[in-house]
């Protein structure tokens, strides 16, 4: 049979690779791949590969945002890792390299390298450019803040129509440090991505080159017999959520930094991934609260830069990557841009503290996730404004209902309960348009995107449709956000008296979300569909 596709004897005497691709032209973050994946077959022939390329799904974040679709995009990670590993199991190939572009196709690609623990490695297309819009850079970030913005009254719809059309200039995956340029640092963190391929903007000339580059490397991994479980261990996942940290990135990374960490069999749980927060001070200052994009950050020095820094300052433990048995060694001269403000070394940190905390209370028992932002009271107390889907808080919130002091809940949009745990990042834009970001909280079983900031508190667990506390409040309690202590809680109410509702019935009765909504567990675990027995 595979005489019949053109292959040769000697074709098949050699290594046989699996070149994954996550290519559509649904969307700018992928639409380049197709290219990508040609010059990897170049160099997985020119090192003496067999190269077989097949395709697999992704589901847009930015475009689904705010839509019934969002619910599709966390279970696309889990179709996106189980159709890596079944067509590479069921085809016997010796190694794989995985390209990827928006967020999920990333975690999805280490999550499946994890479960093959074949040689393999992961090659991120890259960020899109600058958009520029009345002499200013700009992303999709402020797109959606300007949909806030307009409903307000504060700029006209011939504003938001400009704004929109700038945003997003070619390929590429959205360009702050939001979900997709956060866990493409994660995966060189991790040792699964050659170090400084991620950072390598989608339309720099220099894309296609490092493409074939990860096509020859991989036959030497293969040599090697470098899989990805002698990468994947303790070390691994507290340098990556350092880089997370300091980085200042997206609260996704938590949920995907715990998924790979399941998938590879290693025990890293949220209290250890808070404590990695707690000790690595923010060195970067990015998009959504800081002031500079992916590229610039490239430009400075990228992940090699900042992996440089953290080592420096004795933040994480050196490990081995796909590139060799040291990355401390590898960065230890990594070069800068001089006059660069991008990254700082820890001596001059943004903050002492990492951009992400764990908090627990009555209404987190198993914890929850917060991104901090840049100013954050000791403590927010407000009186809750409870929402029983994404939709619903939206629009109170575009209609002038939520006021400044306010806890909006948005509950059963958890995992199970959306299902797919959409993002709020149209209600948080939203808030931020109209003047409310950091005068109101937001808290919710769902999650966040990357572009998402102000005082955002997800991944509230148990999930009200699990039976969660979130499921028992009510409008007019009382909520306290503990920052110091790291506690979420209802005050002055009989909280543990309180029946949970009836349960809701579920949106989807057939069909993958359906089955994503029986199978997933907890946002604290990772919210995988998958049970290892190790």
């Amino acid at each position: 049979m595979l005489r019949a596709t053109g292959l040769e004897d000697e074709d098949l005497a050699k290594p046989l690779i699996a070149v994954v691709n996550t290519w559509s032209d649904v969307t700018p973050c992928n639409v380049h791949l197709r290219g990508l994946g040609e010059a990897v077959r170049r160099g997985v022939q020119d090192a003496g590969g067999t190269p077989f390329e097949f395709n697999t799904i992704v589901v847009s974040d930015g475009i689904s945002m705010g839509t019934e679709g969002m619910r599709a995009s966390l279970v696309s990670r889990e179709v996106i890792a189980d159709s890596i590993e079944l067509a590479v199991r069921g085809h016997s190939l010796d190694a794989v390299v995985v390209i990827v572009g928006c967020d999920k196709t990333i975690p999805a690609a280490a999550m499946a390298l994890a479960r093959l623990d074949r040689p393999g490695l992961v090659l991120y297309g890259g960020s899109i450019a600058k958009g520029r819009h009345r002499g200013a850079d700009v992303s999709i970030q402020e797109v959606f803040e300007a949909v806030g913005a307009c409903a307000a009254g504060r700029i006209d719809a011939d504003e938001l129509d400009a704004i929109e059309r700038s945003a997003c200039p070619g390929a590429g995956a959205c360009g702050g440090q939001f979900t997709a340029n956060t866990m493409a640092q994660v995966l060189t963190l991790l040792g699964l991505s050659p170090l400084g391929a991620n950072d390598i903007p989608a339309t720099h000339p220099a894309k296609l080159e490092v493409a074939e580059a990860c096509g020859r490397q991989v036959l030497e991994l293969l040599e090697r017999e470098l899989r990805p479980s002698s990468l994947l261990n303790r070390a691994a996942f507290a340098r990556a959520t350092a880089g997370v940290a300091a980085s200042k990135g997206s609260t996704n990374a938590v949920l995907h930094i715990l998924a790979i960490a399941r998938e590879a069999g290693c025990d890293f749980s949220l209290r250890e991934l808070d404590e990695v927060c707690a000790a690595t001070p923010v060195l970067c200052d990015l998009k959504p609260s800081g002031r500079y994009l992916a590229v610039d950050m490239s430009e400075a020095g990228g992940t090699a830069l900042l992996a440089r820094r953290l080592f420096e300052a004795g933040l994480c433990e050196d490990g081995a990557s796909v590139d060799g048995p040291s990355l401390r060694a590898l960065v230890a001269d990594a070069p800068e841009r001089e006059g660069q403000r991008v990254i700082r070394p820890a001596s001059q940190a943004f903050a002492p503290r990492g951009g992400l905390m764990a908090l627990f209370g009555n209404l987190a028992p198993e914890g929850c996730v917060l991104k901090l932002p840049p100013e954050l009271p000791e403590v927010f107390e407000g009186v809750a404004r409870v929402f029983d889907d994404e939709d619903s808080a939206f629009a109170a919130v575009q209609a002038g209902a939520v006021e400044a002091g306010d806890v909006v809940a948005i509950r059963y949009e958890g995992p199970a309960g959306g299902p797919g745990m959409r993002e709020m990042l149209a209600v948080t834009a939203a808030l931020v348009g109209r003047g409310l970001g950091g005068r109101v909280a937001l808290i919710t079983d769902g999650r966040f995107s990357g572009a998402s900031h102000g005082l955002v508190i997800g991944h509230v667990a148990p999930e009200a449709a699990r039976g969660g506390p979130l499921a028992r409040l009510r409008d007019g309690d009382r909520v306290r956000i503990d920052v110091v202590g790291q506690r979420l809680d209802v005050l002055d109410a009989d909280f543990e008296a309180r029946r949970s509702p009836a349960a809701k019935a579920p949106r989807y009765l057939t069909g993958a979300l359906a089955k994503f909504a029986a199978l997933v567990d907890s946002a604290s675990e990772g919210a995988t569909t998958s049970r290892p027995q190790f």
